[in-house]
């Protein structure tokens, strides 16, 4: 399998030939994950020539670096071959660690044809780490979903104690990527938890509490506060007025219904604009900010109100 550099396409490895491919037993990790020291680095940059070498350099006292190589072990395993995993101890091998520029620890370099093509530094998410590797490999076809997929996947299903567990887990293996923390906060309200999703979201640096990610956290705690009851919904049943469709609406976009939610508040604004002194536009922007501004549906909807406003 060949990788190309994405600067210029140009082929990095040969590529191998296919044309009378024979079954292979999986490499052992024996094979795929070496220590390299001063013995063996020499030979390492050779062997790069024919298969990339993917190089962690890490140090025994780096608490990040014992987070990210089980991670790049793993990712190794799943690539069965594409690349090898050489682990570097800087600590016991600071001459080479000086040749090659390391100056902060985890630093994973991607060497082929015995020259760096890329590097990373820090531990990296599991999810950036499959991305970055994807610039240069195509993924494995039965790649497992990330643990970021996984928890997706299931607040996708309503099982919002999945997904909780998983990004607890993500916290407490990555405490400073604060992402987790946000999305962790979302699942919690999910569950019905807001107070601690609005304790965890407070505790955040400044420029991520005040992220959209963040403030579209604390946005669906307030629609789901403001939301009608089921009773209240009940009591609506039959009615076609500028309220029901708004508290229709608001039911909508506190259950996650965004779409639906977004169509309904347009509608409140076709038949009857100064409902409740403009509450469906105002809300409307609500959503938005909730939601973030790349999001699939705020390109939608905004580009719909403009057109009824203008």
């Amino acid at each position: 399998m060949s990788i190309v550099d994405p600067r210029s396409g140009a082929p990095l490895t040969a590529p191998q030939d296919t044309s009378a491919p024979s079954p292979q037993a999986a490499p052992s990790d024996e094979q795929l994950i070496i220590d390299v020291d001063r013995n063996n680095i020499q030979q390492l940059l050779e062997f790069s020539m024919q298969v990339p070498v993917l190089l962690d350099c890490w140090a025994p006292w780096c608490q990040p670096c014992k987070v990210l190589m089980p991670i790049l072990e793993k990712l190794t395993r799943e690539y069965r071959g594409t690349f090898i995993l050489a682990k570097l101890n800087i600590e016991e091998n600071q001459e080479i660690a000086a040749q090659l520029g390391v100056r902060s620890v985890p630093d994973v370099k991607l060497i082929s044809q015995g020259g760096l093509v890329d590097h990373f530094q820090g531990a990296l998410p599991e999810k950036e780490v499959r991305e970055w590797l994807a610039r240069y490999f195509p993924a494995p076809e039965d790649a497992p979903a990330s643990p970021e997929e996984q928890a997706a996947e299931a607040l996708a299903q309503g099982d919002a104690a999945t997904a909780r567990a998983i990004y607890e887990q993500l916290v407490q293996q990555n405490p400073e990527h604060y992402p987790y923390q946000v999305e962790l906060a979302r699942a919690l309200v999910v569950e019905g938890r807001g107070e601690e999703a609005l304790a965890l979201l407070g505790n955040l640096p400044p420029e991520e509490r005040d992220a959209a990610p963040a403030r579209g956290v604390r946005a669906s705690i307030e629609f789901r506060e403001e939301a009608p009851s089921d009773e209240e919904l009940a009591a609506l049943a039959g009615r076609d007025d500028s309220e029901a469709r708004f508290k229709r609406a608001m039911r909508q976009i506190a259950d996650g219904d965004y779409e639906s939610g977004l169509e309904g508040l347009l509608e409140v604004m076709r038949k009857d604009r100064g409902y409740g002194d403009d509450a469906a536009r105002k809300t409307l922007l609500r959503v938005f900010d909730a939601l973030g501004a790349e999001h699939p549906l705020t390109v939608t909807y905004r580009r719909k109100l403009f057109t009824l406003l203008y």
